[in-house]
C-alpha cells in the first residue's frame, strides 16, 4: 500500500495493519522529509493519547494529517510504531 499527498508518495509498505477502517503503516516506511511533528495530541479512550504530523509536499502543510501512538494502551497494541493518515492523503 501507499499513501500519498498532493501527488508525491509519502509512505510505502505491504505490512499495514488496518484497525478501525484506517491503515497503520510501519514508521520506517515514512519518508521522513515529509513528515514535521506536531504538537497537537487527542485522546482515545481505548487506543490512548495520539500524537500528531503535518505532512510537508513541495512546500504546502496539511497540518496534523499523519498520527501515531507512541505509547498505545494494550487493546491497541499492534499499532505501536504505526502511523496513519486523514486529510486528503490517499492510501491505497
Amino acid at each position: 500500500m501507499q499513501a500519498s499527498w498532493n501527488g508525491v508518495v509519502i509512505a510505502s509498505s505491504e505490512d499495514i495493519v488496518k484497525m478501525e477502517g484506517n491503515a497503520y503503516f510501519p514508521a520506517e516506511s515514512l519518508v521522513m522529509e515529509h513528515f514535521k511533528p506536531s504538537d497537537h495530541r487527542t485522546t482515545c479512550g481505548w487506543k490512548g493519547e495520539a500524537h500528531y504530523y503535518d505532512v510537508v509536499v513541495n512546500g504546502d502543510v496539511n497540518s496534523n494529517a499523519a498520527w501515531f501512538y507512541p505509547e498505545p494502551k494494550s487493546a491497541a497494541a499492534e499499532i505501536k510504531g504505526r502511523i496513519a493518515f486523514w486529510r486528503g492523503v490517499s492510501v491505497g
